[in-house]
């Protein structure tokens, strides 16, 4: 779409620096949750519980998928915000970088168990809603629907991580109240001792289960935001996956024109009636431009446009498909969901040393930086030492929650789900007076200051970029 000369280079390799940067500051704001429990019980040194958490948060980037990537991606329709004015792109991509940077570091500064999903998504939506601002622009510049999604598992996913913990202390110590094990697995370790071996590889494991979960959730934000930068600055490069032939699309492409152009609009409202004839207009446009053999072979100037296309069909049919009226039957709707999730694997994508970037910054961060929260989570939560039992407990419950949620491509916070699952088998222990109120009132600020604060502080340097690149 454009190409760039030295200067901007030189920014682009910057925010590349800085993504990584984000990274690296996730890594050791969340370390925490993963190794304070194996520290707190003596179960590993920590300096051992951090390079082994590290190694398996590089592990999770690469195992995770890229389903959380391409919702933070889809978040902000970056098509709308490009155009040939690379300081444009400039702009979006800075402000992005600076909130959500900052705002990790000065929670991290004050010892304050905050998400990184939060961050980076208010980042997220305080520049698509400041760009909405701009004389001019009329189209929406965020998915609310993509942002209700997300929205609703940030929120969700620390209710589950505190009431499962509760539900699943009660049952442990249900299980284990007759038999030996129940005192030592409730009991607060004893100072400088290592716990017996079979509750040591339990708290082990649990530590693996949440570094990897972490990895793989986690990570994949890293991975839509260096890909948000790409596709936001060289789309020429970037906006089509150059390892999938778009010839070999034909198919799913001639399928979801067939089905597009047996729909009878009649029933259909005035505007929904255009949205078909808009996309039975761009699907056919699709077809022809996909008939090559490579992605070289299509002009650089084209390939954000084409990418842009597939995005509208793929909003349009969702749209669609979701009509009563729609004179499609159940199996023709999932058929043409399946034809245009086939085409988007042409957009949906990301390569090889973005993940293994990100996967080195999340795993070295991890290594460094992680006492203030270690700290907090170990023993300001909570008024009593951290039992085995509660270690375990609320790191199984956390591995789990943020595997479900990778696994859907929902992006949850670590830092959440794994001080929820703590206050939560606190609680189980000896009720809510068990909780330290500061501390909890404290995170409770931070998770809820953390979407506008970030918003207005991103919308704003977005704002401030634009126009100062206009001057």
């Amino acid at each position: 779409m454009f190409e760039l000369d030295l200067s901007y280079s030189l920014l682009l390799i910057v925010c590349l620096i800085a993504a990584c940067g984000f990274e690296f500051v996730n890594g050791f704001h969340d370390t925490a949750n993963a190794v304070a429990t194996v520290i707190y019980t003596h179960s590993l040194k920590p300096w051992v519980a951090v390079v082994w958490s590290g190694i398996w948060n590089f592990i999770g980037v690469f195992a995770g998928g890229i389903g959380v990537a391409i919702g933070i991606i889809n978040l902000l329709p970056v098509e709308s915000l490009v155009d040939q004015n690379v300081a444009h792109s400039l702009a979006m991509v800075l402000a992005l970088l600076i909130s959500a940077i900052f705002w990790n570091l000065l929670t991290w500064y004050l010892g304050i168990p905050c998400s990184s999903s939060h961050t980076l998504i208010g980042s997220i939506l305080g520049v698509g809603i400041a760009y909405s601002l701009l004389p001019g622009v009329s189209e929406a510049a965020v998915d609310w629907s993509q942002a209700k999604k997300i929205g609703m598992s940030l929120l969700l996913s620390p209710m589950i991580g505190f009431s499962a913990t509760i539900i699943f202390m009660f049952l442990l110590r249900l299980a284990t109240r007759k038999t030996s094990y129940g005192d030592s697995l409730f009991k607060e370790p004893k100072k400088n001792a290592p716990p017996p071996l079979w509750i040591r590889s339990i708290l082990v494991l649990t530590c693996t289960s949440v570094s990897y979960s972490h990895g793989s959730n986690d990570g994949q934000k890293g991975v839509g935001l260096i890909m948000l930068i790409l596709i936001g600055i060289v789309p020429s490069y970037f906006a089509l996956n150059s390892a999938v032939s778009p010839a070999s699309l034909r198919e799913p492409v001639a399928n979801m024109e067939s089905l597009l152009l047996s729909i009878n609009p009649a029933p259909l409202s005035a505007p929904d009636s255009t949205l078909w004839a808009q996309t039975v207009a761009l699907s056919q446009k699709i077809k022809n431009e996909t008939a090559v053999a490579s992605v070289n072979n299509i002009a650089k100037s084209e390939r954000f446009l084409i990418r842009k296309d597939i995005l509208i069909i793929d909003r349009n049919i969702k749209s669609l498909t979701a009509k009563d009226e729609l004179s499609l039957s159940t199996a023709d709707r999932k058929a043409l969901r399946d034809s245009i999730k086939q085409v988007r694997g042409l957009t949906d994508y990301s390569p090889f040393w973005v993940v293994l970037i990100i996967a080195l910054s999340l795993g070295i961060g991890t290594m460094i930086g992680w006492k203030r929260i270690v700290k907090t989570i170990g023993e300001k939560i909570g008024k009593e030492h951290l039992t085995y039992a509660q270690g375990a407990s609320a790191e199984l419950v956390a591995a789990a929650t943020i595997g479900a949620a990778t696994q859907f491509g929902w992006p949850v916070s670590t830092t959440q789900v794994l001080s929820s699952g703590i206050a939560g088998s606190m609680v189980a222990s000896k009720g809510l007076k068990n909780l330290q109120t500061g501390t909890v009132k404290n995170i409770l600020l931070a998770w809820v200051l953390t979407l506008p604060v970030v918003m207005i502080l991103s919308g704003t340097l977005f704002l401030l970029f634009r126009t100062l690149s206009d001057l």
